[in-house]
């Protein structure tokens, strides 16, 4: 039985329901413990309001060097965060290990990022000087999703704790056990107690923290909870709302000169992290013609190939997905569409191992009808074929979302014209979709977010600026029929 309230810097038995987290490849027990209730979450935010008050006043440079302490505990940490990362959610221990690389290095990403967004300046001026700074907002409720339970909550904490903020986490309940492991880390690297606290939990207890004494909430997860989320502080603008929540992104592929580089970009945008991140394409757009169809054929041929198996097993590059509900949702989506006149060309099917394992699936949808604009969070690529250029470009931007988005072709004319009209925060060019740089923003428009930003934005979000005009000495004022 795990702890499930970490307040204060210790830990405590949350007051709720205990619940389980299962391990999608295994079916073992991953995480077991008490949720947190509204009690819980009232102690943990009350804490965090406690210690914001000596945090954000600590010296920038003190705040600073504990978030590099934190950096070199999280890199002893390394292997015991990579295989709670897997057994919590299934995902392959080579990513879970690139994982925790990355939370590692998100520290000093995120110390560049705040002197250069959000450090202050000293100017000149007749009366004196004028003085930027920038101020934390006060306690931030952080929302961890499960298919990075350990890097997204990780990149919203570590650039709001370096601002002054503190922070209640509550990471998600199918990815828990990687948190105890991020509170040993701060606890080891000498973060005050009460600067970050955690609570366990499902919907219960995020619905308490959402109703918490909070400033700000920051949040990466589906499109259907952010938009709950932002119409709950509607008329409430004194708290500061980050949301990024998803796509259903394009991929046009255009006459490459290479079909099989073609064809492995594809397949790595829609089926790495078994379809589960947020910036895998869900749509695939190519030509009519030879082209295309060869193109679809070395794409099916990789989705068959694919090793799927346990995140312990040698050389796989697909684990299961998150839960065997996850898997039902994948194939009940695929049977939707081709009721509404999908042709499947690679079944997504459940494997007979059990658990979340399924197969990747490649399905045409381009004479299909009434397509929903949904985010599948799995291996699943659909196929739409189209007669010019122009109308990918339509098809692309024919989404309410707009996190990512890629062009594989050549020619540099047909990327001029994408980067020009596509609708996408991250647009790459023969690079896959999924392929994001912590020291770029990651976010986009439309039902993808609040045009709040993550990675090396998170720095705008996490802080308010303050402009002042100092004079050492008060002194007269004179103007325009002003009494004297």
């Amino acid at each position: 039985m795990n702890d499930a309230v970490w307040i204060d810097g210790s830990w405590r038995r949350g007051s709720g329901d205990v619940f389980q987290n299962y391990c999608p490849a295994t079916g073992d027990v991953a995480w077991e413990g008490a949720s947190a209730t509204a009690g819980d979450v009232h102690d943990a935010v009350e804490s965090a309001r406690r210690a914001f008050h000596g945090w954000s006043r600590m010296p920038q440079s003190e705040r600073t060097a504990i978030l590099e302490a934190y950096a070199d505990e999280i890199g002893k940490r390394t292997d015991a965060i990579a295989e709670a990362i897997s057994k919590d959610m299934g995902k392959a221990l080579w990513e879970s290990r690139g994982e925790a690389a990355t939370m590692k290095a998100k520290v000093a990403v995120s110390i560049a990022a705040q002197v250069e967004r959000a450090g202050g300046k000293v100017q000149e001026a007749a009366f004196g000087s004028m003085h930027l700074t920038h101020r934390a907002h006060g306690v931030m409720a952080v929302y961890g999703p499960f298919n990075f339970p350990g890097h997204l909550p990780n990149g919203h904490i570590v650039p709001a704790l370096l601002a002054g903020n503190t922070c209640v986490f509550k990471p998600s309940e199918l990815g828990p056990s990687v948190a105890a492991i991020m509170a040993d880390a701060f606890a080891a690297a000498g973060l005050p107690a009460g600067v970050l606290n955690i609570v366990q939990g499902g919907r219960e207890t995020g619905g308490a923290l959402l109703n918490a004494d909070i400033n700000g909430l920051l949040f990466t997860g589906s499109a259907n909870t952010g938009v709950f989320f932002h119409k709950h502080f509607a008329g409430r603008p004194e708290v500061i709302l980050a949301l990024e929540m998803g796509g259903n992104n394009p991929l046009i592929i255009w006459d490459p000169a290479d079909v099989d580089a073609a064809a492995d970009i594809a397949a790595q945008s829609a089926f790495l992290t078994t379809g589960q991140r947020c910036s895998c394409a869900r749509r695939v757009i190519l030509p009519e013609g030879a082209f295309g169809d060869a193109v679809i054929e070395a794409i099916v041929a990789r989705a068959k190939g694919l090793k799927i198996g346990a995140w312990d097993e040698d050389d796989i590059f697909m684990g299961p997905l998150v839960s065997e509900q996850a898997a039902t949702n994948a194939v009940e989506f695929q049977m939707m569409l081709s009721k509404k006149g999908g042709q499947s060309l690679r079944r997504l099917k459940r494997m007979d191992r059990g658990g979340g394992f399924v197969t990747a699936g490649v399905i045409d949808v381009t004479n299909a009808t009434d397509i929903p604009d949904e985010e599948l969070f799995g291996p699943l690529m659909q196929i739409i074929r189209v007669p010019d250029f122009n109308s990918a470009l339509e098809r692309a931007n024919a989404t309410r979302y707009g996190l990512s988005g890629g062009l594989i072709s050549d020619d540099d004319a047909l990327w001029i014209q994408a980067h020009s009209e596509m609708r996408a925060g991250i647009l790459n060019r023969n690079r896959p979709t999924a392929g994001a740089s912590g020291a770029m923003p990651f976010g986009g428009p439309g039902l993808s977010g609040n045009f709040r930003p993550g990675a090396y934005y998170a720095a705008d979000y996490s802080a308010w600026p303050q402009a002042s005009q100092v004079s050492q000495t008060a002194t007269r004022m004179t103007a325009q029929g002003f009494p004297k």
